[in-house]
């Protein structure tokens, strides 16, 4: 079983950047590969981003070059920082953990790209 809780999330102007935090709790981080997912208002969920565990990293293409996955096996935490912010980047951002066919989900944190 695994927890994960999302921060950083808030409201910011086109071209601002924000970094998104997802700590991990309740079982052995560095097992898990990471993500982060995002979901606008009347949209389905989309893939942003994912680290493996040996730190191989993905991206969507309508982020690649603007957004950065990193993770933190000592903190237990994955980051997501966000630079050159789109108002398309509007949604809540939801962390993932992978191992094998288990899967969890944080509660998610919202992120505004507005002016």
């Amino acid at each position: 079983q695994v927890q994960l809780v999302e921060s950083g999330g808030g409201l910011v102007q086109p071209g601002g950047s924000l970094r998104l935090s997802c700590a991990a709790s309740g079982s052995i981080f560095s097992r898990y590969d990471m993500g982060w997912y995002r979901q606008a208002p009347g949209k389905q969920r989309e893939l942003v981003a994912i680290i493996t565990t040996i730190s191989s990293t993905m991206y969507a293409d309508s982020v690649k070059g603007r957004f950065t996955i990193s993770r933190d096996n000592a903190k237990n935490t994955v980051y997501l920082q966000m630079n050159s912010l789109k108002p398309e980047d509007t949604g809540v951002y939801y962390c993932h953990a992978r191992l094998v066919h288990l899967n969890y989900w944080g509660q998610g944190t919202q992120v505004a790209v507005s002016s």
